[in-house]
């Protein structure tokens, strides 16, 4: 049975202590705003699975409380910055299987200000759940008194170099193009412009990483309604967009056997993950439009763009240099701002990106609408580790 979006929603994601809100009041935000795109009430579904990081155990159940009182089953999940996709994934399954007809996948999260630690427990280096990640960024490049997740990639980028070529300018460009997308979406935590310049000259978190290459804390809820065919057709569904194909992998040997951050970050899990979606949809990477990516950190864009295989090993900073990933290239990719400037509050990560791509699939993203889009891709990663890769189509 196939899956489709019908309806999403979700805040505007903002810096941590600027709105007076509780979680509870963004998922009442992002899942009314869900459920009116998809024009059903909250009654007609039959289950939520609620993706968080840092709230308490069972703050889904009091999210959804605020949409309706049911006693539907809600699920609690916590993935790391995959989170929201997670929870997407969860509702397609069920759909898919036949089990549920409306599922409304919901993601959320109020955070602290300042970089995160190791983990979405803020657990230390040696307890984490990511400590044997770590423990290879350790033996390789050593430990500075940095942001640790900053540290990991900020490795991951001096491999690159290394390795590549790549130049701190390329870095940069992937930031520049981020935001300048983010200044005409109403939901972007940040709006302003920069060029690289900009980028460069910004206070650096750990080489070669700037503060504008980074993302940052946020606060904010998004949410999808997640529909069977028969229940569309019943409805009269409108503006509905197919989930074509979904993957989700973990770390395998490959992440681990080189002693790289490059594979430690995700590399070897988004190509795998994307391999298996392209598979599924019965698509590749050049039937894609438009891409929503997980860009926490601009050399992860990179990484990414070898993985979904938008080009060779090595090729991604002259991608991005050469215009082919923003509008008028090849493919739009990010053109939310992606976490970079969108904005990154975990436990709705996932779901936001899906948000974009539904918006852009049906022709309604406004001024950063990508001319003629029919089939897009999202993909959000997780330290520790957890790679999804969503395909999506008009329906």
């Amino acid at each position: 049975m196939k899956a489709y979006v019908a309806g999403v929603g979700m805040t505007r994601f903002e810096k941590p202590e600027t709105r007076t809100w509780q979680y509870w009041d963004m998922a009442r935000e992002a899942g009314g705003a869900a459920l009116a795109d998809a024009g059903i009430a909250y009654t007609e579904v039959e289950q939520v699975p609620v993706g968080y990081c840092f709230q308490p155990s069972t703050a889904g159940q009091r999210a959804a409380y605020e949409l309706g009182l049911t006693g539907v089953p809600v699920y609690n999940l916590n993935n790391n910055c995959a989170t929201g996709s997670t929870a997407l994934m969860l509702a397609r399954h069920l759909v898919e299987g036949g089990g549920c007809d409306c599922v409304l996948a919901l993601g959320f999260e109020k955070m602290r200000r300042g970089a995160l630690g190791t983990g979405a427990d803020g657990a230390d280096l040696g307890t984490s759940p990511v400590a044997r990640h770590y423990g290879v960024m350790a033996a390789r490049h050593g430990v500075e008194a940095t942001p640790p997740t900053a540290q990991i990639f900020g490795a991951a980028a001096r491999e690159h170099m290394d390795r590549y070529g790549t130049t701190e300018a390329q870095l940069a460009a992937v930031a520049a193009k981020n935001h300048r997308h983010s200044a005409h979406n109403p939901y972007a935590q940040f709006r302003d412009v920069y060029d690289i310049a900009d980028v460069l000259a910004s206070r650096t978190v750990h080489r070669p990483l700037t503060k504008l290459q980074c993302s940052p804390t946020s606060d904010g809820a998004a949410a999808a309604v997640v529909v069977s065919e028969r229940f569309a057709e019943r409805h009269g569904s409108t503006g509905l967009v197919e989930i074509a194909g979904q993957a989700m992998t973990t770390d395998t040997e490959e992440s681990f056997a080189a002693g790289s951050c490059i594979d430690v970050v995700g590399q070897p899990m988004s190509r795998a993950a994307a391999r298996q979606a392209y598979e599924r949809a019965g698509l590749g990477i050049e039937d894609v439009d438009v891409v929503e990516l997980h860009d926490c950190f601009s050399i992860n864009e990179l990484l990414t763009y070898e993985a979904l295989g938008m080009c060779g090993p090595g090729e991604s900073g002259k991608l991005v240099e050469s215009g082919a990933t923003t509008y008028g290239g090849r493919w739009v990719v990010n053109p939310s701002g992606g976490l970079i400037s969108k904005g990154h509050p975990l436990g709705a990560t996932g779901l936001a990106q899906v948000a974009e791509l539904v918006w852009q699939l049906r022709g309604r993203a406004g001024e950063r609408q990508v001319a003629g889009a029919r089939v897009g891709l999202a993909h959000n990663i997780g330290l520790g580790g957890a790679a999804v890769v969503t395909l999506v189509r008009a329906a």
